[in-house]
């Protein structure tokens, strides 16, 4: 079993559990429909995002399989929190699980949800010891699709009229990423930064 000890920090994040204090920013980016125009719900009212961070606040540890672990990201001067990342444990025979995000458009254009995602990829890869982990989107959403490739992740299915979302088919890309991906790609970001800070 996984549970957070501790929050995850980043160089401009901290990833923590929710808590019910956190309704308030979360409304605020919950309640927009540019947010939820490519996700499987709707905009929602402020009862239903307090639901939301309930359920998001009891999800911090990964036993079984279907079990998600839900972060809200941190701006750690402000204590603002301006999205949420989540890894879902899809199999743990086949040590394979799928990370998902939602921003507030405020923040975006930052880099802060790639920020946030490959923090997820990283405690799945060399936390969790995960062999494969996806990441879905709609196919009409080409920023979420250009930030996973930001990744490294391969585009491995474009489904057609895969899901039926709120009266109309929606097509769906999928991406994936091996942990011998993962370790090659860290191995290289590595051995970058220390050719960038070798003395002459």
């Amino acid at each position: 079993m996984f549970t957070v000890a501790a929050p995850i920090t980043t160089d401009r994040l901290v990833l923590r559990p929710f808590t019910l204090e956190d309704v308030d920013d979360v409304w605020s980016y919950q309640r927009r429909p540019d947010v939820t125009q490519h996700l499987l719900w709707e905009a929602r009212d402020r009862a239903q995002v307090e639901a939301a961070v309930e359920q998001m606040a009891r999800e911090r540890a990964l036993t079984e399989d279907g079990d998600c672990l839900s972060l809200a990201a941190v701006l750690p001067e402000t204590g603002q929190v301006v999205g949420q990342v989540e890894l879902v444990c899809l199999s743990r025979e086949d040590r394979q699980g799928e990370i998902g995000y939602v921003f507030n458009p405020d923040f975006q254009g930052q880099g802060l949800a790639t920020e946030a995602a490959r923090a997820l990829l990283r405690l799945g890869f060399e936390g969790l010891d995960l062999h494969r982990i996806i990441a879905r989107c709609s196919a009409h959403n080409l920023a979420s699709a250009k930030l996973v490739e930001r990744l490294g992740m391969r585009r491995e299915a474009h489904f057609i009229d895969s899901r039926f979302v709120r009266g109309s088919w929606r097509e769906e890309f999928v991406y994936a990423m091996l942990q011998r991906e993962w370790n090659a790609t860290a191995a290289q970001a590595s051995s970058g930064r220390s050719q960038r800070v070798r003395p002459r």
